[in-house]
Formats: structure tokens, sequence, C-alpha cells
């Protein structure tokens, strides 16, 4: 069993009808079938399989999306690249992942070129949409290859992606997640978003979470269409031009949509599910979004690690016809199956029951085996089967998970805990606010001092003391921020994640912090 069986049933029940679509070019099922096997086959034929490593290097490309089933259709396990990083990022992901075949676009080739001679275990070079010199391009590198079923056996323990884990804490680790991850995740999608024949324009980069939402499209034979970038008009203008029905983005994007001023002009009436994950979302735009989406925005919460955690469905961000009160909008939503489980544990690694905070940890078959070559994390985060998230949360007496704070943002001031995203869900229901993020900063007789990093819609608008005296009004002096810092744009990971680490450093770098 393999990832690449989801793409067979979509052929096996649709084999006709259009899997994926780019700009002019499509792909019927049967084709997109075939080019995923001579891929597979044609990497067996150079005994590559089970134990080996390739990588993509692309933006959202059909071609790129099929050789990652393929290699994963061959045994060996797919490494993404998402090109937003720089090429030093993705000469460490392929130095340190062993990766022995490389499929790239053209546009990467001087890149990828360069970084060659320093690769040693990189043996082989493809590219998807060029010839170059001493370098096949895909048609003709599996020109000779069978398009029928590969011979090879994949187990569902065996690993499919080798995902990069940096996440906001620095530190570098790739989770191995297994094929049965992904199957496990098919079925979450499937139950967090039921569409059987959708449309899902795939705008967020198909290298992380897009790739894995994918595959439950492909299960049920329904319609994938790429573009290159999430630019608001031209992710508003695919999903009136192809009646798009599913979208993921993650919340800075939707952000952009909602504040996009041509967004009235389009009929956007095919969109069943706009979902999002990744980052919390601030629940004043949420609020904004369902106002002008209608019932469709959904999210989902998972990690690297752990795929699809919780779900919140549209209709469950609905009361009696309105739009939920602030509690449930701010909620992560319900385990998302059965077979999922997540448990709330305390300092002393015992469950606590609903109301009380602690660290969320998930047990089932979307988790990750470990992480490559990094023993010492795997022990750290995977213990006695569940991965440990390092996320601090609590259950609802309704049994909806509400997401705290990171562990490591939680800010000791005072004595007292501060969690950060509870301060930012304030201040970003500010009218001035377009986005902020909270940190704590060394102080002499706080131990660590709030401190609000905010990008301002007017920066004329506003002044410090009203927003302050905004969040003392609703959060008390303790969790009151002690100072502000204006910037034009917070940082951000690849995946679109506040890098806090990045904030805090110019205030703690004379000092270790003790959290």
């Amino acid at each position: 069993m393999s990832v690449s069986d989801f793409l067979e049933r979509g052929a096996l029940v649709n084999p006709g009808a259009v899997c994926l679509r780019q700009g002019a070019v499509a792909i019927t099922y049967g084709d997109a079938r075939s080019w995923m096997r001579r891929v597979a086959n044609t990497l067996l034929a150079e005994e590559r399989g089970h134990g080996r490593h390739a990588a993509v290097w692309c933006d959202n490309d059909a071609l790129g999306f099929l050789c990652s089933l393929g290699v994963m259709r061959a045994g060996m396990a797919y490494v993404p690249l998402d090109t937003r990083s720089a090429a030093s990022d993705h000469e460490r992901i392929l130095a340190f992942a062993d990766v022995e075949v490389l499929f790239f676009q053209r546009r990467y080739a001087d890149a990828v070129l360069a970084l060659r001679p320093r690769l040693p275990r990189l043996q082989r070079l493809v590219c998807l949409d060029a010839a170059l010199p001493g370098v096949s391009d895909l048609a003709a590198w599996c020109a000779g290859a069978s398009d029928g079923e590969p011979s090879v056996e994949v187990a569902l323990e065996s690993t499919a992606w080798l995902q990069t884990g940096s996440g906001t804490s620095g530190d570098f680790r790739m989770a191995m997640m297994p094929h049965r991850a992904y199957h496990a995740f098919v079925a979450f999608c499937l139950h967090w978003m039921p569409d059987p024949q959708a449309v899902m324009l795939v705008a967020a980069p198909i290298t992380h979470a897009a790739g894995g939402l994918a595959y439950h499209v492909l299960a049920t034979g329904g319609q994938l269409v790429l573009i290159d970038r999430a630019e608001p008009r031209a992710v508003l203008e695919a999903i009136e031009r192809h009646r798009v029905t599913k979208l993921f983005l993650p919340p800075t994007v939707i952000y952009r949509l909602l504040d996009e001023p041509t967004r009235a002009q389009r009929d956007l009436s095919s969109l069943k599910f706009l979902a999002w994950s990744a980052a919390p979302m601030s629940v004043a735009r949420l609020r904004e979004a369902i106002e002008a989406f209608g019932p469709v925005v959904t999210q989902a919460y998972g990690q690297t690690e752990a795929l699809g955690i919780s779900c919140m469905r549209p209709e469950e961000f609905i009361i009696d016809g309105h739009i939920a009160d602030d509690d449930r909008l701010a909620a992560a939503g319900r385990p998302g199956l059965p077979f999922c489980r997540v448990a709330i544990r305390d300092a002393q690694g015992c469950i606590v029951g609903p109301g009380v905070d602690g660290e969320i940890c998930v047990r089932g078959d979307q988790a990750m085996t470990g992480y490559y070559r990094n023993p010492e994390a795997t022990a750290a985060v995977l213990v006695d089967g569940w991965v440990h998230t390092g996320d601090v949360g609590h259950f609802d007496d309704r049994g909806y998970l509400h997401i705290v704070d990171r562990k490591k943002d939680m800010i000791i001031s005072g004595g007292f805990n501060v969690y950060s995203a509870e301060v930012e869900q304030v201040l970003a229901a500010h009218p001035a606010v377009a986005e902020c993020a909270v940190i704590g900063v060394p102080d002499a007789d706080w131990g660590e001092a709030v401190k609000a990093v905010v990008v301002l819609r007017d920066a004329a608008g506003v002044d410090d003391a009203a927003l302050l005296t905004w969040c003392r009004e609703r959060l008390g002096g303790v969790k009151t921020p002690k100072s502000i810092d204006r910037v034009a744009e917070l940082p951000r990971s690849d995946r679109g994640k506040v890098l806090k680490r990045e904030l805090r450093a110019p205030y703690w770098a004379a000092q270790r912090r003790g959290v």
C-alpha cells in the first residue's frame, strides 16, 4: 500500500476525467497514472527503491507532483523542497537526507548545478521541463519505461515523506512520515471536508500541507487546479473560472483575500470549503471571513509529526443560524477520527480533565515513526507511542480542543504564566491592528516583560497608549504588554508561521531565556 494508491483509485473510477489542470495544460487520470508509473519503473530500473531518497525542487507543478508520487511508488522516500527557501537551506536538506535523485524545474537549474559538486550522494538529476547539458529531461529519462504496474511492494510502515519540521524553534529535524500516516490523513480529510467530486485549487505550496491535502481529492477522482503563487487576485480569478469547491490557505493569505478590493466582484458561489491550518487565525478576522465568504470557512490542526489532529467543520462555526461566540471560534475543533487519540498531559505526564491546560499529546496512524538521523529528538518527542506536540491546550466541556500557546512561547512574568496567543487574540481584535505577535523580553523586575510587536493598518491612526488601554480593559494588568514595537511585517517561516525566536533574539542576546 502506497500513497500512489490514491491516484490509482482515481484512475480506476474516473480514467478520462481531468486529474491535474495548470494553465492551458490538462492531464487526465489515465495520463497521470502513466507518468507516475513510468517514473517509478525508471527509478527501479536504476536500482533505486526501498531505503533510497529523492527530492523535488519546483513550484506548484503538475509533473513535479506526479514525480513525487512516482518516487513513493518505487518505494523511495520523497523529500519536498520549498522554493521560498534559500539554496543554502536546500543544500542542507539534500545532504542531511542523503538524497540520490533530484527532480527540478529549469528556472532552478543554476542553483542546482552550483550545489551538485558539494553533494556527493546526489547521483541523478532530472529536469522537468528542459534538456540541459549533462542532465536528462523528464520525458527522455523515462521514455523507455513501461507504464505497467511496478513490481515492488510498498509497506504501510515504510517512509513516504521526509518532511523538514524545523518550525518556529530553529532546530533542524526531518520527520519520517510513513505511508499509513497519509492513508489516515485521507480518511481525516474525507470526514473534515466531504466533497466526492471536488475541484481543489492548489495555491499554497504543494510541497507542504497542500500536497498532503491533494491526496484525498485524487482518491475520489476529483480535480486539482494548480497555480504558482497564492496571489489574492489570481486566487479569486481561479475560483471563479474553474468553479473551485475547495481551497486551502494559511491565515495570512486569507487576510489578504479579505482586503482585496476586487473580491466582491467575483462569483465565489462554487466554494464549499475555505480551509486553513499551520497557524492560528485571529477570531476577529475569522468572523470577518465567515461574513465575507459564507459558512464555508473551516480549519484543521496538525503538525509535521502528526497529521490531522483535530478539525472544525464549517457548520460548527454557526449556532442557531448565527456566527458562534468567540470561544467557539477560537477552538481548534474536535479530534478528526476515532482512531486518533488526543490527550492533555500535565508536567508529570498525567492526563488531565476538561478546562485544565497541559501539553497536547497525540497517538494514532497519522503520526511519524521518528526523526531521520536524530534518535535523541525522537526519544524526546515520541514517548510510548505518543507524539508530544509542544503545544499547550485544553478540552472544554463540549469536547472542543483549545490551543493556548506553544510551550516555548509562554511568558513567565512576575511569577504568572502569560499565554502569548491569548494576548494576540485581544490585540488582533483592535481595528487598527493588521497582525501582531507577543513575546517575552528580559526585565529586572518582572523576570520577563510582555512585549507586543504589531503591524498596523494605519500607523498614524492609533498610538501605543490606546492599544495598551484596549488590552488592559480586556486582560488586566499582568497580561497587558509593557511595551509595543511597530514593524512593517512579521518574520515568518516558509510555511507562514511567525518566527518569534527572531523577534526575541535581540532582547535575549546577552542572556539565556529560561523557557
